[in-house]
């Protein structure tokens, strides 16, 4: 529970502001809002599911302490990438918009795309070589698509009831200091470990 409660928190905050929000954003104003949540939520189900057997891997091939330390160094720097910031360009605005198709199968498809190196993707390998065993790295599992799929329906909302981008800047500064304050503990973690 503690592992599907930790991730569920890192990934929802991680997600604040990310670019995939951001397409989800553009998604729900071209498509009903449940097609673009399915679409959503099966991607993220894979690639989470492929990042937890990678973090396993790592987890088993090191000890605790270093991966403590590695995880912590890991999410001072998702804080700097989230200050820097995360923005769709043209041509991916574009090609959200213009898709045609099943939603489903469209929004998936880029949602499984543009994970593919993310932070979010990063945060939960990262999590699951620190929450080892079989019990833990479900709940990393459940816990990251959860987090990312509640923080995408938020964005689901907006962009179908607000039809604009939720305050950049507050969420872009919470979402580092959230990624901040996980990393100075894990790293205490590891040095007292």
């Amino acid at each position: 529970m503690t592992a599907f409660l930790i991730s569920l928190a890192v990934i929802f905050v991680a997600e604040l502001g990310d670019k995939s929000q951001l397409m989800a954003m553009t998604f729900a104003t071209r498509f009903r809002a449940l097609p673009v949540l399915i679409g959503i939520t099966a991607a993220t189900a894979i690639v989470h599911l492929a990042s937890v057997a990678l973090g396993a891997a790592l987890g088993a091939a090191l000890p605790t302490g270093p991966i403590s330390i590695i995880a912590g160094i890991a999410f001072l720097g998702f804080a700097l990438w989230t200050l820097r910031g995360d923005e769709l360009d043209d041509d991916e605005r574009d090609k959200a918009r213009r898709a045609t198709g099943s939603a489903i199968l469209a929004v998936g498809g880029a949602f499984f795309l543009a994970e593919l190196g993310d932070k979010t993707m990063l945060a939960t390998v990262t999590l699951a070589a620190d929450h080892g065993g079989l019990a833990g790295l479900t709940g990393v599992w459940l816990g990251s698509t959860v987090g990312m799929v509640a923080a995408d329906a938020l964005a689901i909302v907006a962009g179908q009831m607000l039809g604009r981008r939720l305050p950049e800047r507050v969420i872009k500064y919470g979402a580092a200091a959230g990624f901040a304050i996980f990393g100075v503990l894990l790293l205490f973690e590891g040095i007292t470990a």
